[in-house]
């Protein structure tokens, strides 16, 4: 991390570049966290270990992706947690997966489901590059049916959630969940319609709004801009 707070995610085998200057590769690789190193330009960066939000910060990545306000929301609805097994529908760039697949741990499992081959090799790059073992990414229309069963968590980022409610509650353990991810009001109307005609329980859903403070010597006051409406989040669970 530079100066003014800039990240990078860099390599080993080589010299690192940017606009204030480079490092040495030599220098990289001896460095260890928390270490100041210097461009040849003398400035500074911090050397740190990345974390799931700093990779997902700078990962590639060609659509949009959930805010970690929404995830958060999903895992503590949910109960997620070490050894949990988790389905998702529409991988995206993969960042759900990654989350998920981070709390999860090596115990758990995450199977991803995503019709674009084109995120998919996105996605499946993604997860590869953070390390992580225990994401599979599988370019398949989630629509033909859901492989894994007794599982503890689907989670849907799909425009029709409804038409797969019947596969969901199929492959849900008892106490399982779903949760989904929409837009639009429309959306979850259908929705809850549909998983209250498949006696799923709890249903209820949210919208979360996120508001940062800002604190200055003059006062302290709400920040003029905010992570306001990104999606409603739709919550049911087989009994």
């Amino acid at each position: 991390m530079d100066e003014r707070g800039k990240k990078y995610m860099i390599s080993n085998d080589k010299d690192f570049h940017s606009d204030f200057g480079f490092i040495k590769k030599e220098d990289i690789e001896k460095s260890e966290e928390g270490q100041i190193l210097k461009s040849h330009m003398d400035k500074e960066f911090k050397v740190l270990k990345r974390d799931v939000n700093d990779y997902i910060q700078l990962m590639e990545r060609r659509c949009s992706i959930l805010l970690p306000k929404d995830v958060g929301i999903i895992m503590a609805y949910t109960g997620l947690g070490a050894g949990s097994v988790v389905v998702e529908g529409g991988t995206g760039a993969g960042t759900t997966a990654l989350y998920f697949g981070n709390v999860v741990g090596d115990q758990g499992k995450v199977y991803s489901y995503e019709i674009r081959e084109d995120f998919a090799q996105i996605a499946e790059k993604n997860v590869n590059g953070f390390g992580l073992e225990n994401v599979e990414i599988k370019c398949k229309d989630m629509k033909e049916g859901i492989e894994e069963k007794d599982v503890d968590l689907i989670f849907l980022d799909l425009p029709k959630p409804w038409e797969l409610v019947e596969g969901v509650k199929e492959s849900l353990k008892v106490g399982g969940y779903l949760a989904a991810y929409n837009p639009y009001i429309e959306q979850f109307q259908i929705l809850n319609k549909v998983l209250n005609k498949h006696d799923l329980k709890d249903i209820k859903t949210v919208e979360c709004i996120f508001r940062e403070m800002e604190l200055k010597n003059k006062g302290t006051r709400p920040k003029t801009r905010m992570a306001g409406h990104t999606g409603y989040l739709t919550f049911a669970r087989k009994l």
